[in-house]
């Protein structure tokens, strides 16, 4: 088993690149938003508060993020059987032990229960 070293808080919270990541996917809906609704000038607030409502509220769903020697891994999990994991329980820059078995990733949580994740994408 290994610790992460940085664990990184859940992706609703991101961090770095990855926010550049967000903040690009945000403008990228916003936009289809402005074309879908006509092109209607003087929205812009509007279009972007209801593509950070769409983006946030996707990634937010299923995924948490450690940080194993230098490596970023996004790990998805079901929300329906993780035993009642909550995003935000891993405290951001605390150690937690992790182990890995192919495309899996397993994040032991504080009550001795692992939560169970599909590795998505591996960033380092």
């Amino acid at each position: 088993m290994e610790t992460a070293s940085h664990p990184d808080p859940p992706t609703h919270h991101p961090r770095s690149s990855a926010d550049s990541d967000l903040q690009e996917a945000i403008r990228r809906r916003a936009e289809q938003i402005y074309i879908r609704n006509g092109r209607i000038p003087g929205r812009d607030l509007d279009n972007w508060a209801q593509a950070e409502k769409e983006i946030l509220g996707e990634s937010r769903r299923t995924a948490v993020v450690v940080t194993v020697n230098g490596v970023k891994y996004v790990g998805e999990y079901d929300p329906a059987s993780s035993g009642g994991y909550t995003p935000g329980e891993f405290r951001a820059g605390a150690r937690v032990p992790v182990r890995f078995d192919g495309d899996k990733m397993f994040v032991k949580r504080r009550n001795g229960k692992e939560l169970e994740t599909t590795i998505v994408k591996k960033l380092g």
